[in-house]
């Protein structure tokens, strides 16, 4: 559902709302562009309600939730913005330091709220299988998906062995040429989604590879490309993505997988010890 059809939804529906209801309605019309990036608690200081008649607007409306709802109507508006335009409708003049740390880490506390409550823990155990029987690894993460893809190929590489982040796109073709379906591609992105991640699954699903893909929602162009999809809430009042709930995500495979595999992995972590005392690698 695109945001016009949201908001044709709330036009529809004005007529039968409560008093308090019509006034978020009317905000959310009179405010189509910058509404869709407020906070519940901002929405409500906004339309002059409480924070509860704004979660109750979105559960009336059929929405899972208010993040659900905010979802919808910054989609379309999302594929047309740019970075700046979104610090623009996201910036109040009035903010300072002390708010934005208190909002930053309210909203991913949120967001690793709402993560948890939706994640498909049969999806989330059924990808780390899969990394576990992969014969090779390979992360696709541009941009600032990177930070989460490079802490993936750290760890996984570091037990597995067999891990790799592409990280050039320019070197896509070469690394993936003989890719098939005993291994396994985990793709990272968020809205405004890269390009190149997208070809890249794409392709790879071509190939047979087996899939995983972190991103933030069912609307992700990632998601047709993904066996397993495991989906994290990324929402802030900012025109950054909070990855507090993806960086979980991905501390949560592999956490699992070297439970899964903890005597051999046990048995490796004892040998770079060793090593890494040899080398004299860490500070005492």
């Amino acid at each position: 559902m695109l945001e016009s059809d949201v908001l044709q939804q709330i036009i529809q529906s004005r007529e039968t709302m409560s008093k308090s209801h019509k006034k978020i309605a009317g905000y959310l019309i009179d405010n189509h562009e910058t509404a869709p990036f407020l906070t519940a608690s901002k929405l409500a200081k906004h339309a002059g309600v409480g924070e509860a008649t704004v979660i109750r607007f979105a559960y009336q409306l059929g929405y899972a939730g208010y993040p659900d709802f905010q979802r919808h109507l910054q989609e379309a508006l999302q594929r047309k913005m740019t970075s700046a335009e979104v610090l623009r409708r996201t910036t109040d003049e009035d903010n300072d330091a002390e708010d934005a740390v208190t909002e930053v880490l309210s909203d991913d506390m949120q967001n690793i709220d709402n993560t948890l409550k939706q994640i498909n823990t049969q999806t989330f155990e059924a990808a780390v299988n899969e990394m576990i029987q992969a014969k090779r690894i390979y992360i696709i993460a541009y941009r600032s998906a990177a930070s989460i893809g490079g802490f993936l190929e750290f760890y996984l590489d570091l037990v597995l062995q067999n891990t790799e982040m592409i990280h050039q796109a320019d070197g896509v073709s070469e690394h993936l040429l003989d890719i098939d379906e005993r291994d396994l591609v985990i793709g990272v992105g968020f809205s405004r989604y890269t390009k190149r991640t997208v070809e890249v699954m794409k392709y790879v699903k071509e190939k047979r590879a087996k899939t995983v893909v972190i991103s933030d929602h069912m609307l992700s162009p990632l998601v047709p490309y993904g066996d397993y999809n495991l989906l994290a809430s990324t929402e802030i009042n900012s025109f950054i993505d909070s990855y507090a709930a993806p960086m979980s995500i991905a501390g949560a495979l592999i956490t699992a997988l070297t439970r899964s595999e903890h005597k051999k992995i046990e048995k490796r972590l004892r040998e770079l010890e060793s090593l890494w005392e040899t080398f004299d690698v860490f500070y005492n």
